[in-house]
């Protein structure tokens, strides 16, 4: 289990990045608008731009993952992440920016199903969750450490911008050379070359799961299999849905524009980018939590009772940028971020990696993680539009974000429990 601990620990790291490059414009957005003009519609295609790389790279994460194999690609997304910090801060005009932001976007979006993926096929039943669950953990204390140098380096100036995204180049390096230490996924090796050297990395991982699998494998050679067919459809629409309404409790609005949001509710510049820190800060003791209990109680309990609570957060966000009241908006967002974290931060990566069976789940989890960036994107080009153009955009879209957490109630209910049971036993679980 020490090797296992290990190698996911390194294999998360790309969540870092993922989670950094994800919240550091939150910090920037505004500098950027006002040192290249850019009106609402130009402004929210700047802060989305990385998102539809996003969608990009979750599209082509699974085929890639197939192809190269798990380590090849988490090599390549490191790589991904050194150019567009150096070319994102350095970046002479808006053009240009645009295009170092999108190759970060193609990154995270690639990492979001490459690193889970991995994870999970490295990690026993039994503790699948919570090592899946350290992509999640490395997300949010990338954000956290987005926000804690935003404020550090907010008072450098026009040019504080360039040294908010281009320090991301530090970890980036740092992944690139951990990664070599790491096997490439035994159970990618199983469908794609061998038993024996699938064998020789389970050995090393302290596992016998190479017997288990045997019969549900393909051997030695790899034939693709279709994603898009009848026997797949109920995982298919698990993970199409649990993506969807990840994106419409507002979560990436909120990290996204968190000074912009402080501002709005009265609070005074310097202020306004130290607020996030304390919303990293309750995103990752929240996700802690979640990660060491999911395995516990189970990824519907936790979605459950999370539900409960960004629903009465949402709703006293909602009153409290209506009312004008900055007294208490802190404390609304940091409970909002908290049943988050709790809840849908901590099942979403580990539902989506684990409900597919081997043959097809780097294609289930590029459509999982491809319809949350898609709708990532959407949030986050709107939310500006919305905000500057009615008066009261901010309560309107928080009251959207509490009706679509009461809606996932229902699907919720819906999903089949996966804690404790092995990749080859979902078949069972999910009903493919």
């Amino acid at each position: 289990m020490k090797n296992v601990w290990k190698y996911s620990i390194i294999a998360a790291l790309g969540g870092f990045l993922f989670g950094f490059e994800t919240a550091v414009i939150s910090g920037a957005e505004q500098i950027i608008q006002r040192l290249w003009q850019l009106d609402s519609f130009w402004h929210g295609l700047t802060v989305s731009i990385s998102l539809i790389g996003t969608i990009v790279g979750a599209i082509i994460a699974g085929r890639l993952s197939e192809k190269y194999g798990r380590k090849s690609v988490l090599s390549f997304i490191a790589l991904l992440y050194l150019g567009s910090a150096i070319g994102c801060g350095v970046s002479p005009v808006w053009s240009i920016f645009l295009f170092f932001r999108f190759l970060g976007g193609l990154a995270v979006g690639i990492s979001s199903v490459v690193g889970p993926v991995y994870i999970s096929e490295i990690a026993p039943a039994k503790d699948r969750g919570k090592l899946t669950g350290l992509f999640q953990i490395m997300i949010v204390s990338g954000i956290f450490i987005a926000y804690l140098t935003n404020f550090i380096f907010k008072g450098l100036g026009e040019d504080a911008w360039r040294y908010m995204l281009g320090i991301m180049a530090i970890p980036s390096i740092i992944f690139y050379f951990l990664l070599k230490v790491i096997p490439e996924s035994p159970r990618w090796l199983l469908l794609h070359r061998s038993k024996e050297e699938a064998n020789e990395v389970f050995q090393a991982l302290g596992q016998d799961a190479y017997v288990g699998i045997q019969s549900t494998s393909k051997e030695n050679k790899y034939e693709h299999v279709n994603l898009f067919q009848r026997s797949y459809s109920k995982p298919i629409i698990f993970a199409v849905l649990l993506a969807f309404f990840n994106q419409m409790t507002g979560i990436n609005a909120i990290l996204y524009y968190a000074p912009r949001i402080f501002e709005m509710a009265g609070f005074d510049q310097q202020l306004a980018y130290l607020q996030p820190i304390f919303i990293g800060g309750t995103n990752v003791l929240f996700t802690l939590l979640g990660m060491s209990i999911i395995d516990r109680f189970g990824r519907k309990k936790l979605l459950l009772v999370g539900a409960v609570g960004m629903v009465v957060f949402l709703l006293l966000t909602a009153y409290g940028l209506k009312a004008g009241n900055s007294t208490y908006l802190l404390a609304y967002i940091i409970g909002f971020i908290g049943a988050f974290a709790l809840s849908q931060g901590a099942v979403i990566w580990v539902f989506i990696a684990e409900i597919f069976p081997n043959e097809v789940r780097a294609q289930g989890s590029s459509l999982g993680s491809t319809t949350h960036w898609v709708f990532a994107a959407i949030v986050s080009w709107i939310f500006p539009i919305i905000v500057e153009k009615y008066q009261e955009g901010g309560f309107y879209i928080f009251i959207f974000y509490a009706l679509m957490v009461l809606l996932s109630f229902v699907f919720i209910g819906l999903m089949p429990e996966t804690k404790g049971r092995s990749l080859e036993d979902m078949d069972s679980t999910v009903g493919h």
